[in-house]
């Protein structure tokens, strides 16, 4: 059976990109490996084995084009509201949060906020189908 593992993004500064996942999500570096004209760095947070690969390409200045078929990561939370604020605080300019309603109930509740190279992030409320 196969196992998802990590998510690749392309990233222009690694220290911005490093220090916005901390800060945002709590990850810390599990690995960091360079090559000759690029460096891997693999992320990781507590509570999921699941990893994102930061890919640096050495002498790079122009941002990504992340063009029209990036859809977004997300990551669940317990308090939706509490982690709201927190981004705020942390002047990671969380957009509003938004809620989803289907069949009469509340499906979902959620926020995204945008990393240093405009990578969409959503963060949602622990409920239903998102755990």
């Amino acid at each position: 059976m196969a196992k998802t593992i990590h998510s690749m993004i392309r990233v222009l500064d690694e220290a911005r990109s490093v220090d916005f996942y901390r800060r945002g999500f709590g990850m810390t570096v599990a690995d960091r490996y360079d090559f000759d004209g690029f460096t891997l760095v693999y992320l990781v947070g507590e509570g999921s084995p699941f990893e994102l690969e930061l890919t640096i390409n050495h002498g790079r200045t122009e941002p990504y084009d992340l063009g029209n078929g990036y859809g977004h990561i997300a990551y669940s939370v317990s308090d939706l509201d509490a982690e709201h604020a927190r981004f705020t605080e942390q002047g990671l300019s969380p957009r509003p949060i938004k809620e989803f309603h289907r069949d009469g109930g509340l499906m979902a509740r959620f926020f995204f906020v945008a990393d240093p190279d405009g990578y969409q992030i959503e963060v949602l409320q622990r409920h239903g189908r998102f755990r």
